[in-house]
């Protein structure tokens, strides 16, 4: 199994990326997707999930700016990160969560900063 994201940078504050993660390997489609993130001496946090049902979870900090979405055709999900702001600096992980094991990808950093 891997996971391949793409899509991060760096960005002004008010701009918008789309990050975007393609797995290989697994029947995506019966699986919850989503992003966790983490800045450097704290702990992974979680930013969104997608269920197989596309039912979605948000962190409170990224609700309304955020969206999640997957692509089951395509084995992808995306992050759309609108309205960001230097506290969304971080590297940006996507994961695969199955009923044996979570899969992560190797993080995208994104850097909000004037």
């Amino acid at each position: 199994v891997q996971l391949q994201a793409s899509g991060g940078g760096l960005v002004q504050p008010g701009g918008s990326l789309r990050l975007s993660c393609a797995a290989s390997g697994i029947d995506f489609s019966v699986n919850t997707g989503g992003w966790y993130r983490q800045d450097p001496g704290k702990q992974r946090e979680l930013v969104a999930l997608m269920t197989s049902t596309r039912s979605t979870v948000y962190a409170d900090s990224v609700k309304g700016r955020f969206t999640i979405s997957r692509d089951n055709a395509k084995n992808t999900v995306y992050l759309q990160m609108n309205t960001l702001n230097p506290e969304d600096t971080a590297i940006y992980y996507c994961t695969l969560l199955t009923a044996r094991t979570p899969y992560w990808g190797q993080g995208t950093q994104v850097t909000v900063s004037s």
